[in-house]
């Protein structure tokens, strides 16, 4: 293997190259956050009634066969029968979660009574806990949790929950002027779905002619992969967050607990959070319960905590598979990049986007800038090691 330097000529197209690369790929990252994500935003209902009507498409198309019924009336039927299911369960566990959120307004003097009485009842315990050591540890140390227990009565003693629920419902009258805007985009999507679905066929095939050969075949390769390891992802964790949020619902209501629907379904959203989990909730609860002497509450916490572990450790395997292939080493770098960079909604993207990237280099697309890399590596080694001047090389 020759490991002498780079001729002159070979070194400025190599560096070239590299450059150009570098300019396109600054380009392009710099074109979709200041023109792709603007556009996509705007063209949302479009956009996400193609995705509808690309998941309806094998229905559809099943439905036409063996009916022999034209495509738009197949289409039609089916976009209404979607849309009334999903309508109809979301409107169902909105009537339950408006039911309960307007309880909670009413009991809010009794919601924070409890509260206050929950934490001074800690506090106080923690205090007398604290107190039986006073011959065991140093007085500094008492003397530092006495003052923390103080900051934490004053905070307690500071909360205004009924300001803060007057706050919230003085912001209804902006969310409501909002939801007309929510509305009209809703209406486009529905109007959207069942035209793309009713001329789906022929807006994917004027779309495909369009595009060269070698071009579709490549799309055709990354759409593979990315319906592989996105899509597969996602359906998986929205599979084993369903779950979840079924276990805790059913936990909640077998332990009576007041609002135990809204809690089910904000459990299952941390839960859908990677390292999060709801986990992080409930831990620290049953242990609030138990310093409160509430042993059967915190008992049946830790009991609804477990069944949700287990049904994560049995199932997850099973519904996620092999589909993605990241290591948990690679998925905790893409969690912490996506968090730094996006916050917790950056938390379940970072992993997905890094799993595309990586099956993306697997179908060799970054193998040239890599052999690039390598051989500018390689050339800068043996100039070093080899202590001449790049002129004084010899030209080949």
């Amino acid at each position: 293997m020759d490991n002498s330097p780079l001729a002159r000529g070979d070194r400025a197209q190599l560096w070239l190259r590299l450059t150009l690369r570098g300019v396109l790929a600054l380009g392009g990252a710099a074109l979709v956050i200041w023109v792709g994500l603007p556009l996509l935003s705007l063209l949302s209902p479009f956009v996400l009634a193609l995705i509808f009507a690309w998941m309806l498409n094998p229905g559809v198309r099943w439905i036409q066969r063996r009916t022999g019924i034209s495509r738009k009336a197949v289409s039609l039927v089916l976009v209404v029968l979607v849309f009334a299911v999903i309508g109809g369960v979301l409107f169902g566990l909105g009537w339950i979660a408006v039911d309960q959120v307007r309880s909670l307004f009413d009991n809010q003097q009794s919601v924070l009574d409890d509260l206050l009485d929950g934490i001074v009842r800690v506090v106080n315990s923690l205090e007398g806990w604290l107190t039986g050591l006073g011959g065991i540890v140093p007085k500094g140390v008492l003397t530092t949790s006495g003052d923390l227990i103080n900051a934490i009565m004053d905070w307690v003693q500071g909360l205004d929950l009924p300001g803060w629920l007057t706050e919230m419902a003085g912001q209804a009258p902006s969310m409501a002027a909002n939801l007309s805007g929510f509305a009209v985009a809703l209406v486009v999507f529905m109007m959207a779905s069942y035209f793309i679905t009713g001329d789906y066929p022929r807006l994917r095939f004027e779309l495909t002619e369009r595009v060269p050969l070698v071009a579709r075949d490549f799309c055709r390769s990354v759409k593979d992969i990315f319906m592989s390891a996105f899509g597969g992802y996602i359906k998986s964790q929205l599979i084993l967050s369903t779950g979840v949020f079924l276990i805790l619902a059913v936990g909640f209501l077998l332990m009576r607990q007041p609002y135990g629907l809204l809690l089910a379904l904000g459990l299952a959203v941390l839960d859908f959070i990677p390292i999060i989990g709801a986990g992080t909730v409930m831990v620290p609860w049953a242990v609030v319960d138990m310093v409160l002497g509430q042993y059967s509450e915190a008992a049946a916490l830790m009991t609804v905590w477990g069944v949700i572990v287990l049904f994560r450790r049995f199932a997850e395997p099973k519904v996620l598979g092999d589909q993605t292939g990241l290591s948990p080493i690679l998925s905790l770098v893409g969690i912490y990049l996506g968090m730094k960079a996006g916050g917790v909604l950056g938390m379940v993207v970072g992993p997905l986007l890094l799993l595309v990237c990586i099956n993306l280099a697997k179908l060799g697309i970054f193998r040239p800038v890599l052999n690039d890399l390598s051989l500018a590596a390689s050339d800068i080694h043996a100039i070093l090691r080899s202590g001449r001047k790049p002129s004084e090389t010899r030209e080949e």
